[in-house]
């Protein structure tokens, strides 16, 4: 058990790293999306509490679906009568299901389709390309704030788009990484204080913010070992994660952030926001190479560090209990 399980997780890395994420209509977590999105607008209402029921049934409902059908999966290979067979179909399911989870290639690709745009002075298309991966409003975003919101994105992604997912199936298998997928892909959708979206996503965007309590401080952690082993700052990626963490409208969003910034020397800025970290603000492409390097490490890292100890102290409990 222990040792399928980290084949799988160790499996859905290695996908990820060399091949990115498959298109659209094969992905999971597109379908998810559509999913959510189909069950947005039965959920709206005059009555805000009626609304807010609404947001509570489409978590619950996408979460139960996919419970449901990794549940049929996996009885599904459980009946294989041959053990080793069943292992190696396991371990390459999963770990390919798993990986949809992730998205490591993905993040990095983004990050560099807005460094393509600026390297050609485009920034009209750096701010359309950055757009696709932040909530903010883009459009009249200098040179320096579209770098700033890259390397902010690169740090949160590295929790809903990495970490987040490898903690929720250490304890909790695929059913774990799925479901906080779920409340993930709803937050980005529907988790805004707008007049639209506030009542319908508010389960989902405190949900999301209870998911990541955890992940985010960990993964900082995990980011200031990671500054250590690059050479980056890793004194100040400490200080400056304890001291700006708290500052974010998010309770979590700002550790990962700021342990960045204090690891890269540089300071992120998000208008009328926020500032973290006491370095230059003048950003520059070598910062975004550094955080893509540091996410690709902290993911690594976390999976040594964190992933597999919870897999295993869990499994050796479990064993001592039926034993």
């Amino acid at each position: 058990m222990i040792v399928e399980s980290v084949m799988v997780v160790g499996f859905a890395l290695l996908i990820d790293l060399f091949f990115g994420d498959p298109k659209n209509r094969f992905h999971p977590t597109a379908w998810i999306g559509n999913f959510i999105a189909k069950l947005t607008p039965v959920s709206k209402n005059k009555n805000p509490n009626v609304e807010k029921i609404g947001g509570i049934l489409i978590i619950t409902t996408t979460s139960s679906l996919v419970i449901v059908l990794l549940s049929s999966l996996e009885i599904g290979l459980s009946m294989m009568t041959i053990d080793y067979v069943s292992i190696i179909v396991s371990v390459i399911v999963g770990g390919l299901l798993l990986k949809t989870t992730i998205a490591i290639r993905g993040m990095e690709k983004h990050a560099n389709a807005v460094l393509e745009s600026l390297d050609q002075d485009d920034l009209g298309t750096a701010r359309d390309n950055l757009s696709l991966i932040v909530k903010r409003n883009t459009k009249n975003l200098d040179r320096n704030h579209v770098i700033s919101g890259v390397l902010e994105s690169i740090s949160e992604n590295t929790v809903d788009g990495i970490t987040g997912p490898l903690f929720y199936y250490a304890f909790f298998g695929l059913p774990g990484a799925f479901v906080y997928r779920v409340v993930n892909t709803a937050d980005s959708m529907i988790g805004y204080k707008t007049d639209i979206f506030k009542n319908i996503g508010w389960f989902s965007a405190n949900c999301d913010s209870v998911l990541n309590y955890i992940p985010s401080r960990l993964t900082g952690f995990v980011m200031i070992i990671s500054a250590a082993i690059l050479q980056n700052n890793w004194k100040d990626s400490y200080k400056i994660m304890l001291r700006d963490g708290p500052k974010t409208e998010s309770p979590n969003a700002g550790y990962p952030m700021a342990a960045l910034a204090g690891a890269l020397e540089t300071k992120f800025e998000k208008i009328n926001h926020y500032q973290l970290g006491n370095g230059d603000v003048t950003l520059t492409k070598e910062h975004i190479h550094s955080a893509i390097k540091m996410m690709k490490l902290t993911s690594i890292l976390f999976f040594g560090i964190v992933t597999i100890p919870i897999i295993t102290i869990l499994s050796l409990v479990g064993w001592w209990i039926h034993a």
